[in-house]
């Protein structure tokens, strides 16, 4: 049975050929500040392993107000994509902008030979999904998709219940994801600008964490398209989200199996959880560190196994560690691997259908 990106195997053959402290520092850029996520790269200013050399942001005063707050020179800030990348020559790009604006980071990053990690989802559109890769393969970049719940040990021991045979065949997935709605919580501005415009985001919560569930299933399902997609999105915060959908539903249709994704900006608590279903048992992923294991005991009964997991310390701990594992060619990623080109290529599909499906009111079956 071939597994996919188990935290045993690739951390010993990492392990064992490198070492985290004879890392050298890799040049990163960063394309946008507007992402609520930005954060994460900032924060990682001070790491011996990588060093951000350039942030490309129009917008002087957003610059000025996260410079100061994580502490990095406003000398290091450019207006333009082409600028930083032009006076910095960094070897990587992250993408902290608007979901549109991957398409124009791959674009410049690709012909210098620079790869790219954008934060989920990788495109807003299956057209300018297949554009970037097509780019990222004739420059030979890599192109990878950051998700939070990539770095969760829940996923990955979710992933290994089910790959052991202990629940039995895959039967049905259920993601749910979200919180009260991006308003509702706070976030900046500049954020919710554009995470509440069709264009930029290509959607509300259907693209926000309908992606999530998307990223997952086709994780579990080993890469399979789902046969049909069928999705029902309504708007119940109409004062907070004029433009796009608030409330989406998505259900994936496979030959043997059904998954069942739930996204929301009207959850009453932000989630971020999965159960899995097999034929003798389930897997309930509640949360970055605690899973459940039912096993089926006679017509209603079950024994219960409870995980409580740490995180731990390889190369799948965080985005940039993985990131700078996988350029640096000290890691690859196995086909349909969460952040790989592959899966993503996949969940940019089941997204735009499901778009046109709740658009339509009808199922759409997948060519």
């Amino acid at each position: 049975m071939k597994t996919r990106f188990i935290f045993c195997l690739i951390l010993s053959v990492f392990l064992s050929t490198h070492s985290f402290a004879q890392q050298k520092r890799t040049k990163i850029g960063v394309a946008g500040l507007t992402h609520g996520h930005v954060g994460w790269i900032l924060n990682a200013k001070d790491r011996t392993d990588l060093e951000i050399v350039g942030i490309a942001e129009p917008n002087r005063a957003l610059a000025k107000r996260l410079t100061e707050q994580h502490g990095i020179s406003m000398d290091l800030v450019f207006d333009t994509m082409e600028e930083m990348l032009e006076k910095t020559k960094p070897e990587a790009v992250t993408a902290f902008g608007n979901i549109y604006d991957h398409l124009a980071v791959v674009e410049a990053c690709a012909p210098r030979g620079i790869h790219v990690m954008v934060e989920k989802p990788l495109a807003v559109s299956l057209e300018h999904a297949k554009k970037m890769k097509a780019l990222a393969e004739k420059h030979n970049i890599q192109l990878i998709t950051n998700y939070e719940t990539t770095w969760y040990p829940s996923t990955f021991k979710a992933y290994e219940v089910l790959q052991s045979g202990e629940v039995g065949d895959l039967r049905k997935i259920v993601v749910r994801d979200g919180h009260k709605g991006p308003k509702k919580i706070g976030v900046s501005e500049e954020f919710l600008e554009w995470l509440t415009d069709p264009k930029l985001n290509g959607g509300g919560a259907i693209i926000d964490f309908g992606c999530y569930g998307a990223n997952l299933v086709t994780w579990l399902e080993n890469g399979k398209r789902p046969k049909s997609v069928t999705a029902v999105t309504q708007q119940l915060q109409p004062e907070n989200n004029p433009k796009v959908d608030d409330e989406a539903t998505i259900i994936l249709n496979y030959e043997d199996s059904q998954a069942t994704i739930q996204a929301s900006w009207n959850w009453p608590i932000g989630r971020k959880d999965m159960e899995i279903y097999g034929l003798t048992g389930a897997i309930y992923a509640d949360n970055p560190t605690d899973l459940r294991v039912l096993n089926a005991e006679g017509y209603s009964g079950f024994e219960e196994t409870e995980y409580k997991l740490e995180y731990q310390n390889t190369p799948f701990e965080d985005p940039f560690t993985l990131f700078l594992a996988v350029i640096n060619g000290e890691l690859t990623l196995d086909e349909y691997a969460l952040p790989s080109l592959e899966n993503n290529m996949i969940v940019v599909e089941i997204l735009s259908t499901a778009v046109e499906s709740a658009k339509t009111g009808k199922t759409v079956y997948l060519k």
